[in-house]
């Protein structure tokens, strides 16, 4: 900080070189308050100095060189009641408000943003990014924001900001209904709708935010493992090409795997029966299609085996007989037999039998 003012009771120059970068505002001080009539007052560009007297806000005075006299101290005059020059010292208190831009600070989620994505369903988000922030309103800031603090930092009022811009951000992405694939594409427009939303809560600091980006929108962990994973099937493609070009990187690197003697040996020997692999396979890919390059149709299905029955008769057996033959050949009484049961048993008593006798009539009733 640096002062110009004489020494002794009274202060002839009033002013403030900000070295530190942060400093938002900063309190002139002086001995005993006391102002000299016709005093000096330099506002560089970038700041303003607001005049404090007795507890309240009076003069603001934005850039420029000012002799402090009653007619460019209107509200001063007023306080003071001076209707005509005054020659005594006067007590106020001057603090400077640098106006200018406080860029590169830093936000972040520090928990995820639950949303319902509609690719993946229920997700979770993080998100983080940076803004700059600046004063707007000298005097609103003052009375809202810093009070009587001598020497307000950025770093005083950054968490309260960051706890803002994380809320708009968080309800911003939750109700966007981007997919979160397409989110890195509109972080443009995501930043813009959440600036507009921060601005009303802003101006009641006597703040303002000329920018602020969302650099990176992330997802969990475990979801972008299994992300990679869909990704990499997408590359990949047809997995049979996939494996017969795999196939033929592996019989290449066999082949070299030695110069001379056994190494040579074994490494042809490998390339050849992987390549002879791979002509079956390929021989076997070529043989599913046609002359005109069409898929051939799969072959028909192989016909679905059928029981197969003896029958015991006057002491003989017939057979075997396939059970769609076996209508009109035998009775409920007949005797049968089938690989797998243990005996001869009545056709009428066989579950799997039985629709063969449910329209045949019953015995005639006997004679006489």
């Amino acid at each position: 900080m640096v002062f110009s003012f004489l020494k002794g009771q009274f202060i002839d120059v009033i002013e403030w070189t900000d070295s530190s970068r942060d400093t938002m505002v900063y309190r002139f001080e002086r001995y005993g308050n006391e102002i000299k009539y016709g005093a000096k007052l330099t506002v560089r560009e970038g700041q303003m100095a607001v005049f404090v007297h007795e507890g309240q806000l009076a003069d603001v005075f934005e850039p420029g060189m000012y002799m402090l006299e009653t007619n460019n101290m209107p509200i001063m005059t007023s306080l003071q009641h001076w209707d005509h020059g005054f020659s005594s010292p006067f007590k106020s208190e001057i603090y400077f408000v640098n106006m200018r831009r406080f860029t590169g600070l830093k936000w972040g989620t520090q928990n995820p943003v639950m949303l319902r994505d509609p690719e993946f369903g229920p997700l979770r988000l993080r998100a983080f990014g940076s803004y700059a922030v600046r004063v707007q309103d000298a005097a609103t800031f003052l009375r809202e924001i810093v009070g009587t603090d001598g020497d307000f930092t950025q770093e005083k009022i950054a968490g309260q900001i960051r706890n803002i811009v994380v809320q708009k951000v968080s309800r911003v992405l939750a109700a966007s209904g981007i997919p979160a694939l397409d989110m890195a594409a509109n972080t443009k427009d995501l930043s813009d709708v959440v600036s507009q939303a921060i601005a009303p809560t802003l101006a009641e600091y006597g703040l303002a935010m000329p920018e602020l980006y969302i650099e990176n929108i992330s997802l969990p962990p475990e979801v972008e493992k299994v992300l990679d994973q869909r990704t990499s099937m997408g590359i990949v493609g047809d997995l049979n090409k996939f494996t017969q070009f795999s196939a033929a990187q592996a019989m290449a690197k066999a082949a070299e795997g030695g110069d001379s003697g056994m190494g040579a040996g074994l490494g042809a020997g490998m390339g050849m029966g992987m390549g002879m692999g791979m002509a079956q396979a390929m021989g076997q890919a070529m043989g599913q299609t046609t002359a005109g390059g069409h898929a051939a149709p799969p072959p028909p299905p192989p016909p679905v085996s059928e029981t197969m029955w003896h029958i015991a008769d006057n002491g003989q057996t017939r057979g075997p007989i396939p059970q769609s033959a076996l209508a009109g050949q035998i009775t409920r009484d007949s005797l049968v037999w089938r690989e797998g049961q243990s005996g001869w048993l009545k056709a009428g008593d066989l579950p799997e039998l039985a629709r063969l006798f449910a329209a045949m009539p019953p015995p005639p009733p006997p004679a006489g």
